[in-house]
């Protein structure tokens, strides 16, 4: 197996790469890590990977382009690579996923920082996933553990393959989608609510949007989330 890392940090990689399970992995030519420096992808002078969220709020938002290209240039050489984008709104990581992910003969991990990736950047991967109900400062720590648990299912990874099978295995509303510059960007553009200056309608939009993206991925938070005003 091969693993794309798309940070904007690669150097949080070195050790926990060069010690244990993944380590035996590489050393055997069972495992194989690029590291994919996202600046190098960028187009301005500062090398900016982030910015504000188009209507307003606290933070910074992973911009779209820096990673799509990123995407583009892995698949130029690994066209079949699963792309995954680590995300705290993605469906949560269990011993089943890690099994299906172990298939695959490349993988690419998406790591978000800030406030998260813009939500056009969703339009470019296969799927999100979660290593839990809780925030990181970043991607990078989630996706060492998709690295090692997956690292483990490799067949002579391990020095006792009858180890794996024998292993065992803040309630509220997953955040609404994010935005920010470009306004269009490959016919995908940004709800224009968002570009309104309207704060009450954005509020609504957002609080709406959230409750529909945690319906359709997390019922179980929606049940005990809060009901607005005057629903139930």
């Amino acid at each position: 197996m091969h693993v794309h890392v798309v940070t904007i940090f690669p150097e949080l990689f070195a050790s926990p790469l060069a010690v244990g399970v993944p380590k035996r992995a590489r050393d055997r030519g069972l495992l194989g890590v690029s590291l994919v420096d996202l600046r190098e992808y960028t187009h301005d002078r500062h090398r900016s990977t982030d910015d504000a969220p188009y209507g307003g709020g606290q933070g910074m938002v992973m911009k779209v382009e820096p990673i799509v290209e990123a995407l583009e240039a892995i698949a130029a050489g690994a066209p079949a690579a699963h792309r995954v984008l680590l995300s705290p709104r993605g469906p949560r990581l269990d011993h089943a996923r890690v099994a299906d992910l172990a298939r695959h003969e490349s993988l690419v991990l998406v790591c978000g920082r800030y406030e998260g990736v813009d939500e056009r950047v969703l339009a470019f991967v296969d799927e999100e996933l979660s290593i839990g109900d809780y925030v990181l400062s970043g991607g990078e720590l989630a996706a060492m553990v998709v690295i090692d648990a997956v690292t483990r299912l490799l067949p002579g990874a391990l020095g006792n393959e009858a180890s794996a099978p024998a292993e065992s295995f803040a309630t509220g509303l997953l955040e609404h989608p994010q935005y920010t510059r470009p306004e269009t960007f490959r016919g995908r553009s940004v709800p224009p609510v968002l570009l309104s200056g309207d704060h009450a309608a954005i509020a609504a939009w957002r609080d709406e949007a959230a409750r529909a993206l945690t319906a359709h991925r997390r019922p179980d938070l929606l049940r005990a989330a809060p009901a607005p005003e005057g629903e139930r």
